[in-house]
């Protein structure tokens, strides 16, 4: 049978904290270091494609916070209402072996900024901000961020990423953005990733 998404309401003096990235960051020129892989580059000037920015959004990585902390299999699917208006529905589990739940956000979208500055509302009343920092030319993984630079999230349109990759936008958070990734983790997506090295932990085994 399966498992129908159970909406459980959250405190809202934890709402303004949603949404998020601790993979050990190694020092730049370590000398037993392997080759590096060509740079990444992403999209990072002019605006961000809305419609095209729409639709499924794994959680690859995070900074763990008090709402999403231990929630894995973690998904955001972006549905375009209106030419700035976005609904945004998160699914998660607290373990593999629990059941989805979900929480619905309303969004809207800064044209200004080139529709990469986002203010997100929950209840209808508590607004956060985001920003769109990066995203790749195919839209294939996009990099967020948050005020204050100690958030930020790693998205893709796949539940897996290639290790080199998924480091590489680590330290282009890092590096270029000024994020701090000291806390920075991987969110399982599988159950065989739970308790892998740099992977958050669940809340429920």
């Amino acid at each position: 049978m399966a498992l129908q998404p159970v909406m459980r309401p959250i405190p809202a003096f934890l709402s303004a904290l949603l949404l998020s990235l601790t993979l050990p960051l190694a020092p730049a020129h370590a000398q037993d270091a392997p080759a590096a892989a060509p740079a990444v580059e992403g999209i990072s000037e002019g605006p961000v494609d809305l419609q095209r920015f729409m639709g499924r959004w794994y959680v690859v990585g995070r900074v763990p916070n008090f709402i999403e902390r231990g929630h894995v299999a973690s998904v955001n699917t972006y549905t375009l209402n209106d030419e700035d208006k976005v609904s945004i529905n998160y699914q998660f589990r607290e373990g593999f072996s629990e059941p989805v739940e979900e929480l619905n956000i309303r969004a809207k979208v800064d044209e200004d900024s080139g529709n990469r500055r986002w203010r997100t509302w929950f209840y209808r009343v508590v607004p956060t901000h985001s920003r769109v920092l990066e995203v790749a030319p195919d839209y294939s993984w996009a990099l967020i961020g948050y005020p204050g630079r100690e958030m930020a999230w790693i998205f893709a349109r796949e539940p897996d990423m290639d290790n080199t990759l998924y480091r590489q936008l680590a330290l282009r958070l890092r590096d270029k953005y000024d994020v701090n990734t000291d806390k920075l983790k991987r969110v399982p997506q599988h159950a065989e990733q739970v308790g892998r090295l740099g992977f958050e932990v669940p809340n429920k085994k």
